[in-house]
């Protein structure tokens, strides 16, 4: 094959990827264009830009949606859910690739508002916001009732007569909040904060009329739902109709069904208040009426006893069994005493019969050498030999003129002269 020249017009790198962005970028039905697919390879990067692939069965692009349009997004895209891009084609230049720019995103088969209300849901039920053991009980007869809602709306007229109906007494503290649109979320939580820095505001209803899930999304939001929680009373909250749920009503300590219906948990009927009044009154009546008879018959039976008829006779009572408690100490002491002194005379008696004194007195003596040392036999000592000899009334000093010995047959032995 022949080398070809290289012709003096040859496109460069950069001027070849310009042609097909400007080719692609002029192509109308590329621009403002809907793409149906499922999300894979999802990053949100620090930059708050959305980096992804959209798939389906045979091929795949790649997709880019910068900070200013995700912003925007009412809820978190994520791998494997399936969407709508809307958005425009062109070329990234440094890869030479073409990629969707994205400008909004759909859920596909579901609205984007109800994605991001169940995301939300989900994720601050696995929190343990929704607890019901964090939920608080409304008071019986609250002293004043925190109405947080629009005062153009027909539920805040729904909630005042129906109040004033049931409990003229009761007392209801408005703070007026904006129910819909971008700022309504900010402040509602103001509200919130308002409404219980009131002095005996102990309850609050949270409420707003019907409408459709964009009407209700400021009842939404996670910092509403963070707000009902902090707040520290009860919040009853009253949002649309019966059919109607927000996050709002998940976060709240009891959900009405209507604002005309959270009037009714929240204020007691007066007539019924009285009634059960009544009933309460009698009933501690007849309490107190018991309990006074028998604290009167346990009186008169503590009265009618000896003791507090004539509460001397214990006393000497006491005084005579202390007596006695006395004099038989002194008796036993005693007996022990003598008991005593006759063992200790018997030891004494026992002791002088084994006294060497008691023996010398029959006639017995004790002979010892010059040393002192005790003699006990004949052959410790010689004639001539001076010994001491020990008797019942002195000593003797003895020269040993002669001495006799017994053999062991009992005969004597002649030791010397005598």
């Amino acid at each position: 094959m022949p080398v070809l020249a290289r012709p003096l017009g040859a496109l460069t790198v950069r001027e070849l990827t310009h042609m097909i962005r400007d080719l692609l970028q002029g192509a109308s039905e590329l621009q403002g264009v809907w793409v149906r697919g499922e999300i894979s390879n999802y990053r949100r990067h620090t930059s708050g830009h959305l980096y992804f692939t959209l798939k389906d069965d045979t091929a795949s692009v790649r997709c880019v949606m910068f900070r200013s349009k995700a912003s925007r997004m009412k809820f978190e895209p994520e791998d494997g859910m399936a969407v709508l891009a809307y958005g425009s084609v062109s070329v990234y230049e440094r890869d030479g690739q073409y990629q969707l720019y994205v400008d909004d995103i759909q859920p596909d088969g579901i609205g984007s508002l109800y994605k991001a209300y169940l995301q939300l849901k989900a994720r601050l039920e696995a929190e343990g916001l929704f607890e019901a053991a964090l939920k608080r009980r409304l008071p019986a007869l609250p002293r004043r009732v925190g109405v947080v809602t629009s005062i153009k709306g027909a539920a805040v007229r729904d909630i005042i007569n129906i109040a004033r109906r049931r409990h003229p007494g009761v007392r209801l503290v408005l703070c007026e909040v904006l129910v819909q649109g971008e700022a309504a979320p900010d402040d509602i939580v103001r509200g919130l904060e308002m409404v219980v820095q009131v002095p005996e505001v102990d309850v609050v209803i949270l409420g707003r009329g019907g409408g459709s899930i964009e009407e209700l999304w400021a009842f939404n939001s996670e910092k509403v739902a963070r707000a009902i929680r902090a707040c520290p009373v009860p919040v009853v909250s009253a949002i649309g109709h019966e059919t109607d749920f927000t996050i709002a009503d998940f976060a709240s300590d009891v959900r009405a069904p209507t604002p005309s219906a959270a009037a009714e948990l929240v204020v007691p009927d007066a007539e019924e208040t009285c009634a059960r009044t009544i009933v309460l009154r009698d009933r501690a009546k007849q309490a107190v009426s018991r309990m006074l008879a028998e604290k009167r018959y346990a009186l008169g039976s503590l009265v009618s006893r000896p003791v507090l008829r004539r509460p001397e006779d214990l006393v000497n009572e006491r005084r005579q069994a202390l007596d006695d408690l006395l004099k038989d100490a002194l008796s036993w002491t005693r007996r022990l005493v003598e008991n005593k002194d006759a063992q200790a005379r018997s030891l004494v008696g026992r002791l002088e019969a084994l006294s060497p004194l008691k023996i010398l007195a029959r006639g017995y003596a004790i002979c010892s050498d010059a040393s002192g040392e005790l003699l006990k036999s004949v052959r410790a000592v010689d004639l001539r030999e001076v010994v001491g000899v020990r008797l019942s009334d002195g000593r003797l000093e003895c020269e040993i003129k002669g001495k006799t010995a017994w053999n062991p047959g009992g005969k004597e032995e002649d030791g010397g002269a005598r």
